[in-house]
């Protein structure tokens, strides 16, 4: 092997992590409902998307149910929207969350959750125990009305 080829194996990435939230702990909004939870996802949501595509979100929260963050994780077609646990729970650990609340439109305006999304529900909750955030909601949007997970009792234990 010559000298070159010798180096480039040994020359490696770094990852550095760097986190600032820039918003005040005092401004902070608590999440203590699925309403509050729902209000922020709508006037965060594109009123130009809501009736057209399926699109996942995601609400960021710190040990006392404040939200740090929205983040947007992934935008689908008509029927459907392809979730990557990895970038969730990367974002998540990124903000340095403890929480997360789950939220996904429904184009049909039809607040009734699908199996595969009680099956991603599930997967994701027990992706967040193993890295200790919790998973504290799943919201079904519409540009008039919500279904909630947790108010429901659909949430995984």
């Amino acid at each position: 092997m010559t000298q070159l080829n010798l180096q480039s194996l040994f020359t490696v990435n770094e990852v550095e992590i760097h986190y600032r939230n820039k918003t005040p702990y005092q401004d902070r909004i608590q999440i203590t409902r699925s309403t509050t939870a729902y209000e922020i996802l709508r006037h965060a949501w594109d009123e130009n998307k809501l009736e057209l595509i399926e699109q996942f979100k995601i609400l960021l929260l710190d040990r006392k149910n404040n939200c740090l963050a929205i983040s947007d994780i992934s935008t689908g077609g008509m029927s459907a929207c392809i979730v990557d646990p990895k970038v969730i729970f990367v974002t998540a650990l990124k903000a340095n969350a403890c929480g997360i609340i789950l939220a996904h439109n429904h184009p049909s305006q039809n607040l009734q959750p699908s199996p595969q999304d009680l099956t991603l529900t599930r997967k994701l909750s027990d992706c967040g125990k193993l890295l200790d955030i919790a998973v504290l909601d799943h919201l079904i949007v519409t540009s008039r009305n919500y279904y909630s997970f947790a108010d429901e009792g659909c949430m995984p234990r």
